[in-house]
């Protein structure tokens, strides 16, 4: 076996050519663009597949330098809450509580169902529970946090190649399954488009000429969004102090809120706000390029050979946890949601709760959005929902089966 470690200036490169390689694809292709299939979903499977080749073909096993990859998702997020209001957030409280309990439910319902088809396959049910919410909802962390404790007390020596495997395997359908799903409930339903142009993160890609940016508003973009992740540390640093752990990216969130909305408060004089304007303009294609890198460079990370000795028992049970993903989110989570075009919108990204991660959520909505419109509350909600509240009761949920 040839292993190669990839130089982090080259990783970055490359990531930066896959998603031209992305663009490319979509535009020549109308089934991309008919299910809203996100560019950096595109370009990093063509790396992933292109990794997995070599490694099976040609015995060479690439890995890439992607330390910068997390960043991207700080910059990200502050950039998210920057741009939101407090009257969204005051909107958004019913939308958030219900978003709440529907992922709490679906938690436990994922781990019923990973119990149920593991004690199908003769192995101990709470490896089923590997393939639930430790990782699809938890992520590859929780499942690093949990897998010492299948391998010592339960016998289940494979815990961290279950875990992983399943990762794998939920956050590419994650990336797949968005788009798929808002299309479907917009012509089932026929949803009208939001009227809202001004979309969080990027712009119409038909309307590209029309968005005005100028240097002085990236770099203020650029200032604030830099202020916003050092005050994003001190956050997480006061909540750590309280005790309690919450991801990085939820206090640069709560750090942009807060930057934006004092800002904004103020800032009332109109000269100021042009300059504001211009900077807003700067800040939505930051966050644009770092939600694209990270989604890309997370793509870029897969390593599809941790699925061999895997692959029967992984697909059956990946493939009923898809399914009853995708029942929960076009029979409950839309009709809960609202029936409108916010609900479409939290739709294509409840797959990135329930399979992939926060990440994948935002880009499936951040596609969504590009092309029907604006949904300030899907992106205010579904992040607040994936960071503050599902990774403590996923924790507590664990706990209880892991303890039955």
């Amino acid at each position: 076996m040839t292993e190669t470690l990839v130089s982090p200036l080259l990783s970055f490169t490359i990531a930066i050519s896959l998603l031209f390689i992305g663009k490319a694809l979509i535009e020549r292709s109308d089934v991309l663009q008919r299910y809203s299939l996100p560019e950096p979903v595109i370009g990093g499977f063509v790396c992933a597949a292109t990794v997995a080749g070599l490694y099976y073909l040609f015995n060479i096993q690439i890995t890439f330098s992607l330390d910068v990859r997390d960043f991207l998702l700080l910059y990200f997020f502050a950039g998210i809450g920057l741009q939101a209001d407090f009257k969204t957030l005051i909107n958004g409280g019913r939308p958030l509580f219900i978003l709440l309990l529907l992922a709490a439910s679906f938690i436990v319902i994922q781990n019923v169902v990973g119990m149920a088809v593991a004690s199908g396959y003769g192995l101990d049910a709470k490896a089923g529970l590997l393939s639930g919410s430790v990782s699809l909802i938890g992520g590859v962390g929780t499942t690093l946090a949990w897998a010492p404790t299948f391998v010592e007390e339960f016998g289940i020596s494979n815990a961290m190649e279950l875990g992983v495997a399943s990762n794998t395997v939920g956050l590419i359908a994650a990336c797949v399954i968005g788009g798929p799903i808002a299309n479907y409930l917009m012509k089932k339903h026929r949803i009208s488009p939001s009227n809202e142009q001004d979309v969080a993160v990027g712009s119409y890609h038909e309307s590209e000429a029309r968005v005005e940016l100028s240097h002085y508003g990236v770099l203020w973009a650029w200032l604030v969004l830099n202020v916003t992740l050092m005050l994003g540390y001190s956050v997480s640093e006061v909540i750590e102090a309280m005790g309690l752990k919450l991801p990085l990216f939820v206090s640069c969130l709560i750090a942009g809120i807060l930057v934006g909305n004092i800002g904004r408060a103020l800032f009332k004089k109109r000269r100021t706000q042009a300059k504001i304007e211009q900077g807003r303009k700067g800040l939505a294609m930051i966050s644009d390029i770092c939600l694209g890198m990270f989604l890309t460079m997370a793509l870029m990370g897969l390593r599809i050979w941790d699925l061999d000795g895997l692959f029967g028992y992984i697909s059956v049970i990946m493939a009923v946890q898809i399914l009853v993903s995708l029942i929960f989110t076009i029979f409950v989570v839309y009709y809960l949601m609202g029936r409108n075009y916010d609900a479409v919108v939290v739709c294509s990204g409840f797959g990135g709760i329930t399979l992939g991660s926060t990440a994948t959520a935002i880009v499936n909505m951040t596609a969504v959005t590009n092309r029907y419109g604006a949904s300030p509350q899907a992106f205010i909600v579904v992040p607040l929902v994936c960071g503050f509240f599902v990774d403590l009761i996923n924790a507590l949920v664990i706990s209880y089966f892991v303890g039955l």
